[in-house]
């Protein structure tokens, strides 16, 4: 259980922060930049569910799972694996949730228009915002599996594969408000020469 008695504690104005390990980084350090960038990512999706809350309760259910998961990814990186007895048992993304956001984007995909050229990012108000939050996962992605590739650190490699899914199903989810693909705005190369 979290208990948030105080918001400010003025540890961090030194410009570290604690990892759940005790360890302090400072604030500017790569695995600190990898969950607050998931973090970045997961108030994207909090704007995007603004739209599919009453448009769409399937996909807002989705997006609703994938916000709770992201609170555990930023746990899961937050609390690296040093071998040392943390006192608690951490808490790490699991092979299931990789395989039910899979879950999630085949049923999307279903329903889909098959993509016959790239789409560019927006059509209705909820595409453009999953957009946004697809690029945001991107970068986060992208941080993770730098981070992971540091010999000094460790990563979970289901934490690597979710963030990769959970981009793919933003960029279907996309789609999929935009009329299952039909509200698409596609990319017309070389249209403005």
């Amino acid at each position: 259980m979290v208990i948030l008695n105080k918001i400010y504690t003025r540890t961090g104005d030194d410009g570290t922060t604690a990892l759940g390990s005790g360890e302090r980084r400072a604030k500017y350090d790569l695995r600190v930049a990898s969950y607050g960038t998931v973090d970045e990512a997961n108030a994207c999706i909090g704007m995007a569910r603004v739209h599919t809350a009453s448009s769409d309760p399937e996909i807002d259910a989705m997006l609703a799972r994938i916000q709770n998961d992201l609170f555990d990814l930023g746990a899961d990186l937050a609390t690296p694996d040093t071998g040392e007895d943390l006192g608690y048992e951490p808490l790490r993304i699991v092979a299931s949730q990789v395989a039910r956001v899979e879950a999630d984007i085949d049923s999307l995909t279903r329903k889909l228009q098959p993509l016959r050229s790239f789409i560019l990012p927006g059509g209705a108000p909820a595409a453009a915002a999953l957009h946004l939050a697809r690029t945001i996962a991107r970068r986060a992605e992208r941080l993770i599996v730098e981070l992971s590739r540091r010999p000094e650190e460790k990563v979970n490699p289901e934490a690597v594969k979710y963030m990769n899914r959970v981009s793919d199903l933003l960029f279907v989810a996309a789609r999929a408000v935009n009329d299952n693909g039909k509200a698409d705005v596609l990319w017309v190369p070389g249209k403005n020469r």
